[in-house]
């Protein structure tokens, strides 16, 4: 039986764990990067901080595994049967993400752990190399069709990076029509 519990899928733990990361968003949304503690994050998420040192054992910890789960969980391949329209599909899908009502803390969370040492500059990496294994994972479908592909770092650069930067420092909205021309642009 215990063995059943441990592997099941899901459960208190898995449940516990999405109460701690909304938490941590929220307060993330609410207060800005390092503008409240493990304790708050406990109350918030409605478990014992032990448990939360338990499983992360700070809050850099908690952060970086805080904007992984998030920016990595969010945007599914697309596979239209196309490059053109998976770009388009997978673009429209990020501006949804980061404008979303969480997308900018866990950006701006992003941004604040690649300068908050080791940890975070690993999160940040692991981040990085995720998004373009996701990429990668699109274009080398293009390219079993027969089409041309540009590389997934010319993608980052030409589609994402500058949604990002929108959301980053409030530039304005990331409309269809601006998302769509994001694509056109690409060499």
């Amino acid at each position: 039986m215990d063995e059943q519990r441990a592997r099941r899928p899901g459960g208190r733990s898995a449940r516990v764990g999405a109460q701690v990361h909304q938490a941590v968003t929220e307060l993330i949304s609410e207060r800005g990067y390092g503008n409240f503690t493990i304790g708050e994050v406990a109350a918030r998420a409605g478990v014992a901080d032990s448990s939360i040192y338990r499983r992360w054992g700070d809050l850099e910890a908690l952060l970086c595994d805080v904007a992984l789960n998030r920016l990595n969980s969010r945007s599914p391949m697309p596979d239209t049967g196309s490059l053109d329209g998976d770009l388009r599909t997978y673009a429209s899908q990020v501006a949804r993400e980061i404008t979303g009502p969480e997308g900018p803390a866990v950006l701006h969370l992003a941004v604040a752990l690649a300068n908050a040492g080791e940890r975070g500059v690993q999160a940040r990496d692991a981040l990085r190399t995720e998004r373009v294994r996701q990429l990668q994972s699109m274009l080398d479908r293009a390219h079993e069709r027969g089409e041309s592909a540009p590389d997934a770092l010319t993608v980052l650069d030409y589609v994402l990076a500058p949604m990002y930067s929108r959301v980053l420092f409030g530039m304005g909205p990331l409309t269809p029509e601006y998302v769509d021309g994001l694509v056109d642009r690409l060499p």
